[in-house]
């Protein structure tokens, strides 16, 4: 049984390869730490040849693995001490005047499951002929991707091949997403590989007991038939919430609607997307100043007139959100920093989404059969940066 599921039901229903890819995710996490650990020289040699107090380090990827960035810039920018941003591949491609810098030492973070991606060839073409000091780290999940090849053979690129279950079959990432996720933590990291390692190790454990102990729970809310769903977090979660949000959007096929915000910026307008029938998902942060704010937000959420259902995660026990929260899960373990306690509560989004898709009757590892959407995107032409009119390419330049 997985998730809950018979094998025969999972097959029949087309959900197999995704409820796998969520519950072998604590297994493969250990993996990551031992590709890492074998590699760590290598690793080392490449940081500290390429990387200064003067270098820029630009995390990309598109979706899923844009959102990694997200939640690792500011981990990489406080331990490596160096300018640390995230641009998807997409606003790359789309508008490369307003990312490229071509005098500043840069480092390319390219994170891509398949790697077949048009915009991650682009993306990494664009900033490797327009950057006068670049180098590349290719962080993806299939050896014989394009990027890969596109890749091959640049001396200054490093390739961190993750192992071959990580490239998810479903639609949806979700193996991928946590795998290159502690990938570049422990890569960016590596000088504290030792001591990461308690942290990959509580993680694991964390992970293993959610998933053969809490799947009922997010099952139970999904039972709530909720129409719209929000995520809500603060730091490196706001980037977190934009996946689970994202994974929701995926796996329901756009059923129900679905959108995420930072703990703050959801009184500033978007608090009018809730109604009686929408799931709010807040997401507590390690920081006792920050979950000031989110207390307050629950408390206003909470005390508010409309029906709706407030579920709170959080890796501490408190009474007091307790009080405050229709239901209240808590992952009670060792403390980890936030941007790990990502890998615990991506996996409670992942089987929310899952549990809504089977709901709807909708098949999870293809949920857009017409083809409107695909697991690797179709149908975007790259145009040569400076195939336009010369005046327009000297000013970009």
């Amino acid at each position: 049984m997985i998730l809950g599921f018979e094998m025969d039901d999972l097959i029949k229903m087309d959900g197999y390869n995704t409820a796998q890819e969520i519950v072998q995710q604590p297994a493969l996490w250990k993996k990551i730490y031992e590709l890492i650990e074998k590699d760590r020289q290598r690793i080392a040699d490449f940081l500290k040849e390429r990387i200064d107090g003067d270098t820029r380090i630009l995390f990309t990827g598109a979706g899923s693995s844009d959102y990694v960035g997200d939640i690792v810039k500011s981990h990489v920018k406080s331990c490596r001490n160096v300018r640390a941003e995230s641009v998807a591949t997409t606003d790359i491609v789309a508008n490369p005047q307003e990312v490229i810098e071509r005098e500043t030492k840069t480092v390319l973070v390219s994170f891509a499951r398949s790697g077949n991606s048009p915009e991650s060839i682009g993306a990494y073409r664009i900033m490797q002929e327009n950057t006068e000091e670049i180098a590349h780290v290719v962080i993806t999940c299939n050896k014989e991707g394009d990027l890969v090849k596109e890749a091959n053979g640049n001396g200054n690129c490093f390739m961190l091949i993750l192992p071959e279950e990580t490239n998810d079959k479903g639609f949806a990432m979700t193996s991928s997403f946590s795998c290159m996720l502690l990938a570049a933590l422990l890569f960016f990291d590596i000088e504290r590989l030792e001591e990461n390692r308690n942290y990959v190790d509580t993680v694991s454990r964390l992970g293993e007991c959610i998933l053969r102990e809490d799947w009922g729970k997010m099952r139970a809310l999904s039972e709530t038939n909720p129409e719209r769903v929000v995520y809500l977090g603060a730091g490196c979660l706001s980037g977190l919430v934009r996946e689970m949000a994202l994974k929701n959007m995926e796996l329901t096929n756009g059923k129900i609607a679905t959108m995420q915000e930072t703990i703050l910026g959801f009184r500033h307008g978007p608090k009018t997307f809730m109604d009686e029938d929408t799931n709010v998902i807040i997401l507590m942060s390690r920081s006792e100043y920050t979950n000031q704010y989110i207390r307050d937000l629950l408390q206003e959420i909470y005390h508010d007139t409309r029906k709706h259902k407030l579920t709170v995660i959080s890796c501490e026990k408190d009474e007091e959100i307790e009080k405050i929260s229709d239901e209240c899960i808590f992952v009670e373990g060792a403390s980890v920093p936030d941007v790990y306690s990502a890998l615990v509560y991506v996996l409670y989004g992942q089987m929310f989404a899952f549990y809504n898709s089977a709901r709807l009757g909708i098949n999870p590892d293809n949920p857009s059969p017409d083809g409107s959407v695909n697991r690797v995107v179709k149908g975007v032409v790259l145009h040569s940066y400076c195939d336009m009119p010369q005046r327009e390419c000297e000013v970009m330049a």
